[in-house]
C-alpha cells in the first residue's frame, strides 16, 4: 500500500512539473526582430500613416543642379550690370566714360561731364579764348539736327574742350577734348610726346586704323564700347601727336 501511495504521489508530482514546463513555454512571447531572418521592428508599414521619412530629399545631384542655376543668374545679373555701365548717355557711376578723360592738377575731365564757365574756370584757369553760337537753319552750317542747341569752345594752350547745350534743359555737357599738349595725360597717363609702345601697353584694347606701325602717320583708337565714345591717338614718327576725346552727338 506505501508503494503504491509512493508511486501515485511522484506520478503526480512528475505531471505537475511537465504541466509547469508547458505552461512557461507557452507563455513565451516571441518579438519581431530577434533574429536575422525576421524584419526589423522599426519599420512602418502602414502606408496610410507616413512618416516625416517620406518626404522627398535632395540628392547630391539635384544640389549641384540648383547651385549650377544660381551662379548663372548670378553670372547674368553681373552681365546686365556691366553692360548697364557701359551705357554712353550718363557719366555718373559710368567707368567706360570715365576712362575717355584726362587729368589736370588731380582733377578728371571726362567726357559727358556736365559744366559751365565757373566750373570749367576753377578748374582750368580762365580760358584764353571763349567762343559760342547757337546753331539755326540760318546759320548756313548744314548742321540740322543740333538746330537750337548752343556749342561753346574753351581755348587753352595746348587744349580745346568742346561743349553742348540742350535748349530743352539748358545743361551744357562735354562732346569734345583735344589735347595738343604733354600738360594733359590721359587717365591712363599717356601724354603728347610719349612712344606708340607706350601708348599699347596702357591701351590694349585699342587699335591701329591702318593695321600695323609705319613710319606713316596713323590713327589710334581706343574705342570701349561702341563707334559713339572713342579715343583717338594721332601717331607722327612712332609717337603721340595729339589726343582727340569725343562722343557723337545724335
Amino acid at each position: 500500500m506505501k508503494v503504491f501511495r509512493k508511486i501515485v504521489i511522484t506520478t503526480m508530482f512528475m505531471v505537475f512539473c511537465g504541466m509547469i514546463l508547458g505552461g512557461c513555454g507557452k507563455n513565451e512571447i516571441k518579438s519581431p526582430g530577434n533574429t536575422l531572418t525576421d524584419k526589423p521592428s522599426d519599420i512602418v508599414t502602414d502606408t496610410g500613416n507616413k512618416s516625416q521619412t517620406d518626404k522627398p530629399i535632395n540628392t547630391a545631384d539635384e544640389n549641384k543642379t540648383d547651385t549650377s542655376a544660381d551662379t548663372a543668374d548670378a553670372g547674368s545679373e553681373e552681365d546686365s550690370e556691366e553692360v548697364i555701365k557701359e551705357g554712353t548717355v550718363k557719366k555718373n557711376g559710368n567707368v567706360v566714360l570715365k576712362q575717355l578723360a584726362f587729368v589736370y592738377q588731380e582733377n578728371t575731365i571726362a567726357i559727358s561731364d556736365s559744366v559751365d564757365d565757373q566750373k570749367i574756370e576753377s578748374i582750368l584757369g580762365k580760358a584764353e579764348e571763349i567762343k559760342s553760337h547757337t546753331y539755326s537753319k540760318e546759320d548756313g552750317l548744314n548742321m540740322d539736327q543740333l538746330n537750337g542747341m548752343t556749342e561753346k569752345q574753351y581755348q587753352y594752350s595746348g587744349l580745346l574742350i568742346k561743349t553742348i547745350q540742350t535748349a530743352d534743359d539748358k545743361k551744357s555737357t562735354i562732346f569734345s577734348i583735344e589735347i595738343t599738349d604733354p600738360d594733359y595725360p590721359t587717365v591712363r597717363n599717356i601724354k603728347v610726346g610719349d612712344s606708340f609702345e607706350k601708348l599699347k601697353n596702357a591701351y590694349p584694347e585699342g587699335n591701329l586704323t591702318g593695321g600695323e606701325l609705319s613710319d606713316q602717320e596713323d590713327d589710334f583708337r581706343y574705342e570701349p564700347v561702341n563707334y559713339v565714345d572713342v579715343m583717338s591717338f594721332h601717331i607722327k614718327d612712332k609717337k603721340v601727336e595729339s589726343i582727340l576725346i569725343y562722343s557723337l552727338i545724335d
